[in-house]
């Protein structure tokens, strides 16, 4: 076995995790000044910064007008384990596992939901499933981003316009700095914490129309926790996509995210970010083929075409 020296020169930002991510660029505490603090994430100067931070997912997304955004409890895995409780068990499900998140929500819904007609497209890690096996008639949860396995879908061509199932999306590695596209998406989830590099503990859930016709036209045969809960009458709470959350969010949170966001738009919005990742990619991929010949490479491993941090420099 090779044994590699410690190298000799540090990074000037040695920060690093899988979340939350590096902070960006030139971020301080001061930058936080303007939190809502001490007072209740109802009243409203709360509603207003929920509200902005909603608003401004929307502007550098450039999420579709007739989709919802919500801010849930519970980071990315809290806003899938909301829309697969809520929105799975009307039709055969397939899920798509080629890393950690995406074997997780097999067992939830295996295991859990106990769901009896279910498909697992499984990969090792570093590979991704057989793309044509997506069934349009089944709905369908994937990972866009491999987090664990360094892997991506190419796009999303494999994914029906004209499909039955619904989409469930964990893009929590892909928002930002990939190239998601939104006709084919019907829930997509994400958190602060990776690409945006901001703090744990909440998640993002945007919804489409035909997730919102799924909500509202199917019930659940098991009990809905709380927490889960997004329709009221048979209807969708609008007022948790205004700002109104299911629990106490954490606004200091909140304002690390518009901070973020604020700094996103700054540095060309979407495109920006999508570059500044692709720009990440670039440096460990030129390593890679630098390296190759000179030690030992897992042959069945490969690095994202795209990292999922744009915020780290």
């Amino acid at each position: 076995m090779t044994t590699l020296a410690k190298p000799a020169q540090r990074p000037a930002r040695p920060e690093f995790s899988s979340g939350p991510c590096a902070k960006r660029p030139g971020w301080t505490p001061e930058n936080l000044r303007n939190a809502v603090l001490g007072r209740s994430h109802r009243s409203k100067l709360g509603k207003a910064r929920l509200k902005a931070a909603i608003d401004q997912t929307r502007d550098v997304l450039e999420v579709p007008a007739d989709f919802l955004i919500g801010i849930v409890a519970g980071s990315d895995t809290g806003a899938v384990e909301m829309a697969m409780w809520s929105m799975l068990g009307a039709r055969p499900v397939q899920l798509m596992a080629f890393e950690s998140f995406g074997k997780d929500w097999v067992t939830d819904v295996t295991k859990q939901l106990k769901l009896p007609d279910v498909e697992v497209l499984d990969a090792p890690y570093g590979q991704l499933p057989d793309l044509s096996k997506v069934d349009p008639a089944k709905d369908l949860v994937f990972t866009w981003n491999g987090t664990t396995s360094g892997v991506r879908v190419p796009n999303a061509d494999f994914i029906s316009a004209e499909r039955e199932g619904i989409v469930i999306c964990d893009a929590t590695s892909a928002a930002f700095a990939q190239d998601l596209d939104w006709t084919k998406l019907d829930v997509v989830t994400f958190s602060w914490q990776k690409a945006l590099g901001g703090e744990g503990a909440h998640g993002v859930l945007i919804l489409s129309p035909r997730a919102v016709a799924r909500l509202e036209s199917y019930t659940p045969a098991w009990p809905m926790p709380k927490l889960f809960r997004m329709t009221k009458g048979g209807k969708v709470s609008l007022d948790i996509f205004e700002g109104a959350t299911i629990n106490t969010p954490s606004m200091l949170c909140v304002e690390d995210a518009l901070d973020a966001l604020k700094w996103a738009a700054s540095i060309g919005g979407l495109e920006g970010m999508q570059s500044r990742a692709d720009q990440n990619l670039a440096v460990i991929a030129d390593w890679v083929a630098k390296t190759r010949g000179s030690i030992s490479w897992p042959p069945r491993r490969r690095f994202a075409r795209t990292p999922r941090c744009a915020s780290r420099s």
